[in-house]
C-alpha cells in the first residue's frame, strides 16, 4: 500500500475514533473496575488500593516507550493493541462468574493495562506526527470530547446496561459478563476499522539508529533530553500535583453515590449511577473540555490558564454540599456532578496542553509518554489512600478534605512557565 502524507486522510476521520478507543479501556480499568467491584461487595479501602495499582503501567511506561520509537510505526502498534484489548475485555467477561473472580478480573484488567498504556504511547505519538501544531491546539477539544464519549459509553451507557440487567433479574456476575462481551466487541470493531482508516504519516516511522550509538544509549537519549529541561521542577511539580484532589476524588464519587444512605452515601442504583456520573456528567466534562480547547485556540494557553485552575478545582466543594444535605431528587444530583465536571473538563484541558508543550523535540513520543508517566504516579499514589482516609472519616469530612487538597494545584500553576503564543492558532 502506498504511503500517504498526514494531510490526505480528514482528521475526522480518525482522530475521534482513536481516542475512543484509548479512552475505553483507560475508562473501564480506572474508573468502571470501581463500580464492578462495589457491586461484588469489595471494601472501598481494598478498592482503591487495588485499583489504584492498575495506573502502574501508565506510571512505568516511559520505560518501554523509546522501544515503540524504536520497533515498527505508530499505526502498527495502535491497532495490535487494540486487538488485544479486545481480547482482554473477553477474558474479563469470562472470568467474571468464576469463583475467584476478583483475582482473575484484577489479573486481565493488568494486561488490558499494559496494553491500553502501550496504546497510549503510540496513539499519542501517532496525533502529534500527524496533526500540524495549530491543528493539534483545534484538536485538543475534539479528542477530550471523544475521550468523553469513550467514558459515557463505558461508565455510562454500559454501567445501565448492567443495571438495567440487573434490574431484570440477572445476577450481578451475568450482567457485568455480558458487558464486558459487547466491550470486547467494540474495540475488536474499532482495532480492524483503524487497520483500514488510518492515515500514514511520513514520520510515522522507527527512530533512526545511530550506528555509533547502542540500542541502550538510544533507549536512555530520550529520558535524557526529557530532564535536562531548565524548568524540569516546575514541569515535573505542575504533572505530579496539578490533579492531586481529582485523584482522590475520582476514585470515591462512585462508593459515594452507590452506599446506602444509612452509610453515608446517597444510595443511588447501579443503572441511576450510569446516568448521573457515566452520562450526565461525562457530557458536561466532555462540553468543559470543547471550550477549553476552543478558546486556547484562539488565545493561547497562557492566557487562559488561572481561569482553568479555578474552574477545575472550585467545583470540588460541590460534593460538601452533596454529603451534608444528601438530596433525593435526581434532578439536583444531577446538576450538582455535572457542574464539577465540566469544571473539571474544562480545566483540564490546560494540562493536556502543557503535556504538548514540554514533548516538543526529536522524541516527542517518549517525552509525551514520560509527561503522560508523571501524570499516572501523580494520580496513583493519592488515590491509593483515598478509600482508606473515606472510610476513616466519613464522605462529608473527606469531601472537606478534597476541597484542602486543592491547593496544590493553584500552587504549581503559578510557577509554570507558558509561551503567551503557545497553542494559538498561528494567524
Amino acid at each position: 500500500m502506498t504511503d500517504a502524507g498526514p494531510d490526505q486522510r480528514n482528521p475526522w476521520a480518525w482522530v475521534p475514533s482513536l481516542y475512543l478507543a484509548e479512552g475505553i479501556p483507560y475508562v473501564m480499568v480506572m474508573t468502571v473496575s470501581v463500580i464492578l467491584y462495589k457491586r461484588l461487595g469489595v471494601s472501598n479501602t481494598d478498592i482503591a488500593l487495588y485499583t489504584s495499582w492498575l495506573y502502574l503501567p501508565w506510571v512505568i511506561k516511559p520505560l518501554w516507550s523509546p522501544f515503540i520509537d524504536m520497533f515498527r510505526t505508530k499505526r502498527f502498534w495502535i491497532v495490535a493493541m487494540q486487538l488485544l484489548i479486545g481480547g482482554s475485555f473477553a477474558c474479563v467477561a469470562l472470568t467474571i462468574p468464576a469463583p475467584g473472580v476478583v483475582r482473575y478480573t484484577l489479573a486481565f484488567f493488568w494486561i488490558m493495562a499494559f496494553s491500553s498504556a502501550t496504546h497510549d504511547i503510540a496513539a499519542d505519538g501517532f496525533y502529534m506526527l500527524g496533526l500540524r501544531q495549530y491543528q493539534q491546539a483545534a484538536f485538543v477539544g475534539v479528542r477530550t470530547i471523544f475521550y468523553r464519549i469513550a467514558m459515557i459509553a463505558s461508565k455510562g451507557v454500559l454501567v445501565v446496561l448492567a443495571g438495567v440487567l440487573e434490574q431484570r433479574g440477572f445476577s450481578v456476575a451475568t450482567a457485568w459478563s455480558v458487558t464486558f462481551y459487547l466491550l470486547a466487541a467494540i474495540m475488536l470493531a474499532l482495532g480492524i476499522y483503524h487497520l483500514f482508516v488510518l492515515p500514514y504519516p511520513a514520520a510515522d516511522r522507527a527512530v533512526h539508529h545511530d550506528p555509533a550509538r547502542s540500542r541502550s544509549a538510544e533507549f536512555l537519549r530520550g529520558f535524557v533530553l526529557f530532564f535536562q529541561r531548565k524548568d524540569i521542577v516546575a514541569v515535573l511539580a505542575f504533572f505530579l500535583l496539578y490533579r492531586f484532589a481529582e485523584a482522590q476524588l475520582v476514585k470515591m464519587v462512585a462508593p459515594f453515590l452507590l452506599d446506602p444512605r444509612a452509610k453515608g452515601g446517597l444510595g443511588l442504583t447501579t443503572a441511576e449511577v450510569g446516568i448521573v456520573y457515566g452520562t450526565v456528567g461525562a457530557i458536561a466534562l466532555m462540553l468543559g473540555g470543547l471550550l477549553g480547547g476552543w478558546v486556547i485556540s484562539h488565545r493561547g494557553l497562557r492566557y487562559w490558564l488561572w481561569t482553568m485552575v479555578i474552574a477545575m478545582h472550585l467545583p470540588d466543594g460541590i460534593f460538601i454540599w452533596l454529603s451534608q444535605t444528601m438530596p433525593e431528587s435526581l434532578w439536583v444530583i444531577n446538576l450538582a456532578v455535572a457542574t464539577e465536571q465540566f469544571g473539571y473538563g474544562f480545566g483540564f484541558t490546560a494540562y493536556s496542553m502543557v503535556m504538548i508543550m514540554v514533548s516538543e523535540g526529536e522524541y516527542k513520543t517518549v517525552h509525551y509518554a514520560i509527561a503522560t508517566g508523571i501524570m499516572a504516579l501523580g494520580m496513583m499514589i493519592p488515590a491509593m489512600f483515598s478509600g482508606w482516609l473515606q472510610e476513616q472519616m466519613g464522605y462529608s469530612l473527606f469531601f472537606l478534605w478534597i476541597l484542602l487538597s486543592t491547593v496544590p494545584g493553584f500552587v504549581v500553576a503559578a510557577i509554570i512557565r507558558i509561551d503567551p503564543a503557545f497553542g494559538r492558532k498561528e494567524g
